[in-house]
């Protein structure tokens, strides 16, 4: 009896040590050092309804918006994970054909290849400044903006996300979409 209970007082001290208090710890390390990513990198409404995350994606479909890449898992970040489909499978081959449609790809203007391949996890928000810059004539004439209006704001949003370092610039979909309703007062 006296073996058993010291076995319990080591799992529960265990579990004390290493599940509660390294948690703990964790958070307090990551509320310390950066706050705002801590919490999810919530952008929030003035009134405080949260919209999203800055680091995960939101599927956007309506024409004056930006489109991020597609998802294998619908943008449920609950499910993060890529396809387990092979490169040649038929069904990646027919989603690529119709995303290529969506976007009115042709031969002399290609569709980047990011927009028609998901990421790793499915929940990449961001996506380059060329398949942003790609995507502006059809947000401009959704929105009966000027073309270089649009791809000025994709430009001013655009960040290497490796400094200086990084020599492609990419662009926070749902940041881009917000500046663009802030721009239009919507």
């Amino acid at each position: 009896m006296e073996a058993l209970l010291a076995s319990i007082r080591v799992t529960v001290a265990t579990l004390a040590i290493c599940v509660a208090g390294y948690a703990t710890a964790v958070w307090a390390l990551g509320q310390a050092i950066t706050p705002e990513t801590a919490e999810g990198s919530l952008i929030t409404a003035p009134d405080g309804t949260v919209i999203g995350s800055r680091q995960i994606a939101q599927g956007f479909t309506q024409p004056k918006y930006f489109w991020p890449r597609p998802s294998a898992v619908n943008y449920n970040a609950a499910g993060a994970g890529g396809s387990n489909k092979s490169p040649t499978s038929p069904d990646l081959t027919q989603r690529a054909k119709e995303i290529v449609s969506r976007y009115g790809a042709t031969a002399e203007n290609p569709l980047p290849p990011e927009l028609a391949a998901a990421s790793g996890a499915g929940l990449d928000p961001h996506i380059s400044e060329h398949a942003a810059l790609y995507q502006a004539p059809r947000v401009a004439q959704a929105r009966g903006l000027a073309e270089a209006q649009v791809e000025a704001l994709v430009r001013t949003r655009a960040f290497a996300p490796g400094g200086f370092l990084t020599p492609s610039r990419v662009v926070n979909v749902l940041e881009l979409n917000l500046a663009l309703d802030q721009q239009q007062g919507q």
